[in-house]
């Protein structure tokens, strides 16, 4: 995955356009716009060719060829939670793969910690397993080096990515492998998913901060909910996931790699469901269905 070409662009500077774009969907979401005249956020290029899949061994078998193509000559790394959409991933990934795993360390607090389940299943798929903490001070130190590569400001995701990243590269390894956006296209955000919602419902629940909250310029930047409406007046809270908020997340991956000199892969990026999501097998507690029952198939 590539960042898109800035020198493309002609951006113009948009400074309450920008600042209200990131506070709604924490991304700018005109990409000819910026703080600064010249000055292009980083954008994820979202050009690539997409593998339909509608059952859950073609889902299998569209991973493994995209793994084995990225893999083919490079030192992998796999970020590695409690999940199975990685979980999914270690199983398909080469022996020689050094599976990282995230954990924030909040001195006095209990937070959620992935690693020991990460850990069990690095060990049965025969991987090398190391741990990353992550403190309050990764922010302070890394935030205005990922804010500066990314000309905007950032995710807070990206601090735990850009560390991890670093952390492989002294390891030797040269591809950082994530699970990424198995959530946004095969319906593993129940709550946003759990009922049919009107365009301004979806909104209220989705903005991140309003922006007339916050900003004495605020704006209201409209196009990427406008896109998903349907005529009947409901939004279509799946194709938005998989299309402008996918685009998002992708941007924070690919930018705290891209910061520490790190090649992204993201397997399930290149896979399409193929077939109409199953929103009453959802909301009847079956998230994410075809991603567990390819789980179950390895």
């Amino acid at each position: 995955m590539t960042e898109s070409h800035a020198e493309k662009r002609s951006i113009v500077k948009d400074i309450p356009f920008c600042a209200s774009s990131f506070l709604m969907f924490r991304t700018i979401a005109d990409p000819n716009r910026g703080f600064a005249d010249g000055l292009a956020p980083r954008i994820w290029d979202d050009r690539r060719e997409l593998n339909p899949v509608t059952s859950a061994e073609e889902l299998v078998e569209a991973l493994r060829a995209r793994i084995q193509i990225a893999c083919a000559g490079k030192k992998p790394a796999l970020a590695l939670s409690g999940g199975i959409d990685s979980a999914i991933l270690a199983k398909l990934m080469p022996k020689d793969t050094i599976a990282y795993t995230f954990k924030c360390v909040v001195p006095g607090k209990q937070v959620t910690d992935e690693s020991q389940r990460a850990a069990t299943y690095a060990r049965e798929c025969g991987l090398e397993h190391r741990i990353v903490e992550v403190y309050w001070e990764d922010f302070e130190e890394f935030a205005p080096v990922l804010m500066k590569h990314k000309r905007s400001p950032m995710h807070s995701i990206e601090v735990q990515i850009y560390k991890a990243a670093l952390r492989a590269k002294e390891d030797g390894r040269d591809l950082f492998v994530f699970g990424e956006s198995a959530d946004l296209n095969y319906g593993g955000l129940s709550d946003l998913l759990s009922k049919e919602r009107t365009m301004g419902e979806f909104i209220d629940r989705y903005n991140y901060v309003q922006p007339h909250h916050v900003l004495k310029d605020p704006r209201y930047v409209m196009g990427p909910y406008r896109t998903y409406a349907r005529e009947d007046g409901t939004f279509d809270t799946h194709e938005f996931c998989r299309g402008f908020f996918l685009k998002e997340a992708m941007g924070s991956y690919s930018n705290a790699c891209g910061t520490a000199g790190m090649e992204l892969e993201t397997p399930y990026v290149y896979t399409w469901l193929g077939s109409p999501i199953d929103l009453e097998r959802i909301r009847r507690g079956e998230n994410k269905y075809l991603v567990r029952e390819a789980f179950g198939l390895l």
